[in-house]
Parts: C-alpha cells; structure tokens; sequence
C-alpha cells in the first residue's frame, strides 16, 4: 500500500551504493523541502522524465529543494552498478543517487512504480506522490507550494 498524505519520511537507509554523494540519512533531508524520485535503467519512461528531474534540481536546489534519486532495479539486469553509474553520466543526473538493489528503500516507501515521484514538505511530511510519466506539471505545483513559491503559468515540465 502506498504511504499517506503526512507520512514522515522514510529511511534512506540500506542502499547498495551511493553515487554523487551520499550516504544520507532522512533526517539529514528535515529542514529542507525533497523530492524523492525513483527510476529504473530499463524503463524508458525513466528515462524520458529524467530532463525535467533535473530541471526542478537545477531550478529549485537554490530554493531549498533537495533530489535523491533511488534506482530501483525491475530485474536482475537492473543491479548493474556500472550500467547505472553509466545512465546517469549520460542522463545529467548530479543529485545523489541510492542504488536500491536489495530493494531496502522500495520497501521503505512501500513503491512498487517507476518513475515515481514523493515530494515532502520541510517537516519531512510527504504532500504529494505521483506515479509514471503524466502529471509532471502537479509534481512541480506541489514541490513549489513546499517551497513557498507563488503558482507559475508556464511550467518547466511537459
């Protein structure tokens, strides 16, 4: 079952591998509105909305936000260390990457989708998920709302 609006939280603990930083800890993430984002090296969807991840990190990181993405392998290809180090040289992806491949974090945060998206909120309650590749335009809303920021018109995702 997926987690509830209010939900703390959960651990970030159990990680294969940390790239670009890392390890953190949840509670290093209080204090600070975060977008918990999970992908996959063979969903293309993953791929395919990846632009706009790094958008919201480049154009919300100076705000407050902070991006952890979570690789979440769908299969036995996926545990590739060096194919995810590879895909994300190649995505542009510099937030902090969690190799989730003993899948402690999916479990944490009971998600069984890629792409998904968790935004919490500076108390390090979750206000918004969403799921797949449509309503990229209500996560930016929501990760803006956390920050504070007015209502925009034109959105930086598709």
């Amino acid at each position: 079952m997926p987690l509830h609006l209010n939900t703390p939280l959960p651990s970030l603990a159990g990680g294969t591998e940390w790239l670009n930083g890392g390890p953190l800890q949840s509670e290093e993430l209080v204090g600070h509105p975060a977008l918990i984002h999970f992908w996959s090296i063979s969903c293309h969807l993953c791929k395919e909305t990846m632009p706009a991840v790094n958008a919201w990190r480049d154009r919300y990181g100076p705000a407050g936000l902070q991006v952890v993405a979570v690789h979440m392998p769908r299969g036995p290809e996926d545990t590739d260390v060096e194919k995810v180090k590879e895909l994300v040289e190649k995505l542009g992806i510099t937030q902090p990457v969690v190799v989730d491949n003993t899948h402690a974090i999916k479990k944490a945060f009971s998600n069984e989708y890629v792409p998904a998206f968790y935004v919490f909120d500076s108390e390090g309650k979750l206000r918004h998920f969403q799921a797949g590749d449509r309503g990229l335009k209500i996560v930016e809303r929501r990760i803006r709302r956390v920050l504070g920021l007015p209502e925009e018109d034109g959105s930086s995702a598709g």
